[in-house]
């Protein structure tokens, strides 16, 4: 797996489990992470280029979604319990992959330089 392809698993996830979870509880804050997938989607031919500028945009936006996933979402999703917990860690793993993959990209890109 590549930096590419972490990105649109952890795009159509956020997507897809953000659309059941608007579609299951009628939340509109249930959108945000769609939202976040459909940008992160919109970066994928640009971070498949080795685009430096979009690529940091993607790594950008995958860092507030998980921080904000972790930060915010996952305490009241703890007390609730549920499938709405399963979402949310979902995610949090696929961003969290997605993080990782980044990282190396930039990391063999550096080594590569040099």
């Amino acid at each position: 797996m590549n930096s590419t392809n972490a990105n649109i698993i952890n795009s159509l996830c956020l997507i897809v489990i953000g659309l059941w979870g608007y579609f299951e509880v009628s939340s509109t804050t249930a959108l945000i992470p769609v939202g976040f997938g459909v940008a992160l989607i919109l970066c994928s031919p640009g971070v498949k280029k080795q685009n430096k500028v979009i690529a940091h945009i993607a790594v950008l936006l995958t860092l507030v979604i998980l921080v904000a996933l972790i930060g915010m979402r996952l305490p009241k999703s703890i007390d609730q319990g549920g499938i709405g917990l399963v979402r949310v860690l979902l995610m949090i793993g696929t961003s969290a992959i997605s993080m990782i993959y980044f990282v190396k990209s930039f990391i063999a890109n550096r080594k590569a330089k040099k």
